[in-house]
């Protein structure tokens, strides 16, 4: 059993030790800072998109970094997931993305502050948060969906737009989005020219097309039309 003054040398040397331990890992933390959040890449760009986040409250349906609401999808991963050709289309005309579903208010930005806006979601999708948000788990749902993954469709041409943009519309093997018709076997019913059309301005065949005219680039658009007039 400890003494009276033993115990109160052991309580005040623990406390040193532990206070010493605390400042130290605070140090420690505080110097990673600036490499774990890419401060480097925090241009002007960047700072307008998250003066326009905070503007607008776009917290106050999507959550990022862990903060915000749940009303909407979940953003810190979104450049990530969905790509700058779908976070353009979506910020441009969210209704036209989901027609009669989507819920998000059209804030009429334009192409400079959606330009921001994406370069805020990009450095947001780069700073290394220790494995968060965790990557979702869609083995059982998929496995209801289909017996194949999109990963495992053999083709190899299988462009990075696609699972980026057409599978928040379209289902192939029996995964992805409703809005859109199912595009198993569309390259048996759409010619190849037609599908570049179609991808270039669906508007411009279909006048009453529910599809938007993406912003994609003519390589994007030889890349999915080849990869379309493969699904037979």
């Amino acid at each position: 059993m400890l003494t009276k003054s033993a115990a109160k040398k052991f309580f005040i040397i623990g406390t040193v030790v532990c206070s010493g331990c605390f400042v130290l890992l605070t140090v420690d933390t505080i110097s990673r800072v600036p490499k774990q959040t890419n401060a480097d890449k925090i241009t002007p760009q960047v700072i307008h998109g998250k003066d326009l986040w905070d503007h607008n409250n776009c917290m106050g349906c999507h959550t990022i970094m862990g903060e915000g609401a749940y009303y909407a999808p979940e953003l810190t991963k979104v450049y990530e997931r969905r790509g700058e050709v779908f976070i353009k289309s979506m910020l441009k005309d969210p209704a036209s993305m989901y027609p009669g579903q989507r819920k998000m208010q059209q804030y009429n930005f334009t192409d400079e502050e959606i330009n921001s806006l994406v370069a805020f979601l990009k450095w947001v999708g780069e700073v290394d948060l220790n494995g968060f948000p965790a990557k979702p788990d869609m083995g059982p749902a998929a496995a209801k969906a289909a017996t194949m993954t999109l990963s495992q469709i053999p083709t190899p041409t299988r462009p990075v737009v696609y699972d980026q943009v057409c599978v928040a519309c379209h289902a192939l093997q029996g995964q992805g989005g409703v809005v859109g018709p199912a595009l198993d076997g569309v390259g048996t019913r759409r010619a190849h020219d037609y599908l570049v059309s179609w991808l270039r301005d669906p508007l411009a065949v279909k006048a009453d097309s529910k599809m938007p005219k993406l912003p994609l680039t003519d390589e994007q658009i030889q890349e999915l039309a080849s990869f379309l007039s493969s699904q037979k």
